[in-house]
């Protein structure tokens, strides 16, 4: 006991002690405990072997005393180990969980210090040079240590050979009785082990057979009870739906039979089994009984696919397993500690929501939690109770399937969903020599036919383009304490020294931003500065924003009385319809034409050019101008233009100064029947990079166009490309609309594209069906105004 108490390492057993007592379940304890024997497991094993390897040398002194003591003192290492690595973490656990009573939130703050301070610190860590030592160490100990338990015989053998040597034939009889005295000698060496290695070769000999006989398979028949209780719930449920099918007259299904266990099997495997794997057979159980009622209150089990069995048992914001929620403080730490919410359930989440806002605020709950999907279900859950709808009520709003990743801090926030809009295609479109099919997502019906048509016309001769990069814009409005001031400072930025100072402040923050000018306007002792520069392929106006308010502070620093009212003063203008933008242009400048042949216009839209140049004279120039309509001498830009934005990714607020077009008709040819059209859009805004592009789906419709990213080579010209495309299909979509009205298929068309059925009352008899004209016999069909 007193050579016991000199080598036992109490340290080491004290800190995993305050580890066990650091967890706040039984869960959290094992866990705690299994780290620290993970940290301490190994340096002990190896401070054991050689603590026991140089004491083990006391054994062969031959001084009986000095044996006796080592070999005692060796015993004691040998217990001091296997204690401390099975028999005492098993009864911190043990012990732990029969008088755990849910330690308060300052004891488990202490612990998780005393984790980070103490088992993670790297003073705490072996020496990787010291346990090199170490091992070089026990390894010529052990060698020693073997050698010594053979006999040494080397005098004897010295002897023997002089005998053989000189008599040889005259005692043969005798040296194979030696021999045979030295063979027995060591057989009974061998034989003769001491208590420290019994004791090892019988622990030795114990853990090989557990392994081989209950670890390997361990495992598999946890999943077989894992199996065996899912198959017989899914029996005692298809028993139901037999029943149930019985009475409505439905064939059984055919079910697979439940797995058959021993009573030993069972009870090892429960045992084993843990709190996740029961939730795990909790959630199939749920998911395969499922049940709904109709409208009679009749109950049926519902045959939905998974994902519809996951919308109806998660929507609603329950979590997989109900149980009781455990106090606010201590969920908040637990959500503190790990750094996301897998280990609380969705009413302990929402419970932190609503009482500590400061800490997990709704608009921010993915990210707090670190799992987006599961932090919008939470969110459509909490919105419907705020308002007190039907839980059901978005069931038909989709929110699963979907890579939140992408819209957060970019796209949207405080979701609760998408909305699914059909994407069809027009085309193909020969643009500069090359085909292209462009897609469009909209609701309008006739709208994706119609453009189709006219990708038909414009294709024969195909479209040719130019497109000039003007620059996107941003237009702070600031104030001066009077005029003379303002004058000042409008005369000092407009000086080119000057204006380079403003250019190095502005381009200094974004790799692709690059000021090109400022055009100011001044209303009395204010000033609306315009500054204009080029972004690259993305549509820019995040990085005129951010250089614009640091070319303002640089002005600042010349007039500190400058006073910023807005980073936006209008005068940009940014989804406004202005005459600024139709003048000076804005984002990209395209003009496309193409000539459609006379027989071309008879065959596919059954008119002729001098039709459609009145048409387009007197509805889209006159017209326009008798409204006072800015930027609108076209038929439905706006309509192309909003379908290609939603489906690539761009501001869809941005068609309000993207649509400005000028559509132009005029006949041409030998004869003067051939057509001639042209469009001009002097303020086309896209980017092929950053916001809604990045979404997986809009990310797709980019790479169909072949325009995705920014150019590898010359900036701005993926964007340039897809302005070109958009710009040809608002041709396309203006000669078929035209066309249509001057044809009077504009309605014949609309009711067959743009007519839903699924309102309609079966008991009303349809009216007679209304004559079709020849070119909606085509499928070819327009959009309204």
């Amino acid at each position: 006991m007193f050579l016991f108490l000199l080598l036992i390492d109490l340290s080491r057993a004290g800190i995993l002690a305050q580890l066990a007592l650091c967890g706040a379940n039984q869960s959290e304890v094992t866990t705690n405990i299994a780290r620290g024997m993970e940290v301490f497991g190994p340096a002990m094993t190896l401070d054991t072997l050689v603590e026991a390897l140089v004491i083990g040398v006391g054994t062969l002194s031959g001084v009986q005393r000095l044996e006796l003591l080592s070999g005692f003192a060796v015993l004691s290492a040998l217990v001091n180990y296997i204690v401390f690595m099975t028999f005492y973490p098993a009864c911190l656990s043990l012990i732990l969980e029969l008088t755990h009573n849910g330690r308060n939130g300052a004891q488990k703050r202490s612990g998780e210090k005393f984790i980070k301070h103490m088992l993670l610190q790297e003073d705490c860590k072996p020496n990787p040079v010291v346990q090199r030592v170490k091992v070089i160490m026990s390894s010529g100990l052990f060698v020693v240590h073997v050698l010594s338990r053979f006999p040494n015989t080397d005098k004897e053998s010295d002897a023997a050979e002089q005998i053989i040597a000189s008599r040889a034939h005259e005692h043969l009889a005798a040296m194979n009785k030696t021999d045979t005295s030295e063979f027995s000698e060591m057989i009974m060496h061998l034989l003769s082990f001491s208590l420290e290695q019994i004791f090892t070769y019988i622990l030795i000999v114990t853990l090989g057979a557990k392994f081989l006989l209950f670890d390997r398979y361990r495992p598999m028949l946890s999943d077989q009870l894992l199996n065996s209780v899912a198959n017989e719930q899914e029996v005692a449920v298809t028993t139901s739906q037999n029943e149930s099918r019985q009475q409505n007259q439905v064939p059984p299904s055919v079910t697979s039979p439940p797995v058959i266990f021993t009573l030993a099997e069972t009870v090892m495997v429960e045992e084993k089994a843990t709190q996740s794997e029961l939730s795990l057979i909790g959630r199939k159980v749920r998911k395969h009984t499922l049940v709904e009622q109709n409208a009679e209150g009749q109950q049926m089990i519902d045959s939905a696919s998974d994902d519809e069995e996951e919308q109806a048992l998660f929507g609603s914001g329950e979590d997989e397993v109900e149980r009781e929620p455990r106090p606010l403080e201590e969920c908040v730490e637990i959500l503190q500690y790990d750094g996301h919410g897998k280990r609380l359930t969705d009413t302990e989440v929402e419970m932190i929501v609503r009482g500590c806002r400061s800490i997990c605020p709704l608009y921010k709950i993915e990210k707090v939690i670190g799992d987006a999907e599961r932090g919008v279900r939470l969110r459509r859950s909490m919105l419907l109770k705020d308002v007190g709808c039907n839980p059901t009520l978005l069931k038909d709003l989709p929110y699963l399937n979907y890579d939140y990743s992408k819209v957060m801090d970019a796209c949207c926030e405080n979701v609760i969903g998408y909305v699914p809009i059909p994407v069809g295609y027009a085309g193909p479109l020969l643009l500069d020599g090359k085909n292209y099919f462009v897609p469009m997502a909209t609701t309008e019906g006739a709208l994706v036919a119609s453009t189709n048509r006219g990708c038909k016309a414009v294709s024969i001769k195909g479209v040719y383009s130019y497109c000039e990069d003007i620059g996107m814009t941003r237009a702070p409005c600031v104030r001066f304490p009077n005029v003379l001031l303002a004058a000042q400072a409008k005369r000092w930025m407009e000086s080119d020294i000057n204006f380079q100072r403003i250019k190095k402040a502005f381009d200094s923050t974004s790799r692709y931003a690059r000021l090109q000018d400022l055009h100011i306007a001044m209303d009395g002792p204010v000033l609306y500065i315009r500054f204009r520069a080029f972004t690259g392929d993305a549509m820019g106006m995040n990085m005129l924003s951010k250089g614009t308010e640091k070319a303002l502070r640089e002005i600042q620093t010349v007039f500190p009385q400058m006073v910023i009212i807005s980073l936006s003063g209008n005068y940009c203008s940014d989804k406004k319809p202005a005459a600024i933008n139709w003048i000076k242009g804005r984002g990209k400048r395209v003009v496309c034409e193409t000539t459609v042949p006379a027989d071309k216009l008879a065959q596919i839209f059954r008119t002729n050019a001098r039709t459609l140049v009145q048409c387009n004279k007197l509805k889209n120039m006159t017209g326009s101008a008798v409204a006072g309509s800015i930027g609108g001498n076209n038929a439905h830009a706006a309509n192309m233009v909003t379908a290609i934005f939603i489906a690539t990714g761009q501001d869809p607020a941005q068609n309000v100064t993207s649509s400005n077009c000028s559509t132009n008709m005029e006949t041409c040819g030998e004869k003067g029947e051939d057509l001639y059209i042209t469009c001009t859009m002097p303020s086309l805004e896209v980017g092929t990079l950053g916001g809604g592009t990045g979404l997986p789906g809009q990310g797709a419709c980019l790479n169909l166009l072949g325009v995705r990213g920014s150019h590898p080579t010359n900036p701005a010209e993926n964007s340039k490309l897809l302005a070109k495309i958009i710009c040809a299909t608002v041709m396309a979509g203006e000669l078929s609309l035209l066309s249509a009205l001057v044809t009077s298929d504009l309605v014949n068309s609309h009711m067959r594209h743009n007519r839903s059925s699924v309102a309609i009352n079966p008991n009303l008899h349809p009216p007679a069906p209304a004559v079709v004209s020849p070119s909606a016999k085509e499928g070819e069909a327009s959009t309204s105004t």
